[in-house]
């Protein structure tokens, strides 16, 4: 698979991973290499990434604890004091090797330490090989509210190494296959049409279809980088999807959903609403919602649970002057962005998910 060069880095694939990864090292005269890691991909990825390996110095690793609830600036403040005790200046090198939690994370202590150093992401999850890989979004949460903080910040490389797959649990891939479908969603039926029969695919498929999704997310961000326009269409789903992830992170009686898990149903929710408001044929909404439920089946969502789901919506970071701002489908590959929707539509669309 050829690279792809995106917001002035490089997206490397497989085979031409580690290759490149070391002509790069020797290139460039870094002081120190830190690795980051959770403490899943130390035990898991960890010993792979350093047999491929050729440099020969000290590297220092540097773990923090996997999960979402670790996303926060209290992590941050952990992993820039350990560099600055292991003498990291702004010649180093700091190579995140993780899911989504650790590239964001990582990419944003990168871009702050110093006033920025060199980064590299090896994304270890299908969530963040397709989703976190490209744009340069970084950050942590603030609470149990998604990305709150955070800077758009370009690593140098990103290694997708699909080797790393063999690792993640079956719930991962069906979160990290979420934003895949959300690809599809909102540029191309064809993409999306190669979803139906998911679980038949072989890993050259998997791979195939990685490589396409990098390539649309990679098209969207190119157009519009600091997300004026077209960029928001990669939020289909989110808005709400983002609110009931925070929403059963913060509640004791609810199990933590993954991000793709919440997206899943945010999706859904935003295919009714835009069969209501943008004309989306009802036909293909319900075969869509089938096919999400076949993967991610039925999340039990409250009517008690509404309302603070709702509330939550004011925190979304598309919105602007005091608007709740929707993506919506008038069509699988057209879509509407800075769409207002009344709360009535919203409740609707909980019920059209719960039936």
């Amino acid at each position: 698979m050829d690279s792809i060069t995106a917001n002035n880095g490089i997206i490397h694939f497989n085979e031409v991973c580690y290759p490149s990864l070391n002509a790069h090292i020797k290139q460039h005269n870094f002081s120190k290499i830190f690795v980051l890691v959770d403490n899943n991909t130390h035990k898991h990825c960890l010993p792979y990434f350093m047999s491929k390996l050729e440099y020969t110095k000290t590297i220092e690793i540097i773990e923090i604890e996997a999960g979402e609830i670790h996303k926060t600036i209290d992590t941050c403040v952990g992993v820039w004091n350990t560099l600055s005790d292991l003498d990291g200046d702004r010649k180093c090198l700091l190579i995140n090797i993780g899911g989504g939690v650790v590239t964001d994370l990582g990419g944003f202590v990168a871009s702050t330490f110093k006033r920025g150093v060199a980064y590299i992401n090896v994304p270890t999850s299908l969530l963040a090989m397709v989703d976190a890989s490209v744009g340069g979004k970084t950050g942590v949460d603030l609470g149990t509210l998604k990305n709150q903080i955070g800077v758009i910040s370009t690593p140098d490389i990103v290694l997708i190494d699909t080797k790393y797959l063999d690792t993640l649990p079956q719930e991962q891939m069906r979160s990290g296959l979420a934003e895949m479908l959300k690809h599809g969603l909102i540029t191309s039926e064809s993409y999306w049409n190669k979803f139906n029969n998911f679980s038949e695919l072989t890993l050259d498929d998997l791979d195939t279809l990685i490589y396409e999704s990098v390539l649309i997310k990679k098209n969207v961000v190119d157009k519009d980088p600091l997300e004026n326009g077209l960029r928001k269409t990669l939020n289909f789903g989110h808005t709400l999807g983002h609110a009931i992830e925070s929403y059963f992170l913060s509640n004791p009686n609810k199990t933590d959903l993954l991000h793709g898990e919440a997206i899943a149903i945010g999706m859904v929710l935003a295919l009714y609403i835009s069969k209501e408001l943008a004309g989306f044929p009802e036909n293909k909404a319900n075969s869509i919602k089938s096919l999400i439920k076949k993967y991610y089946g039925n999340v039990v969502i409250d009517e008690a649970d509404y309302a603070p789901i709702i509330n939550l919506l004011k925190y979304d970071k598309k919105n602007s002057h005091g608007n709740i701002n929707f993506v919506l489908l008038e069509d699988i590959g057209k879509t509407k962005i800075d769409c207002l929707v009344d709360e009535h539509v919203i409740l609707e669309a909980f019920a059209y998910y719960l039936n």
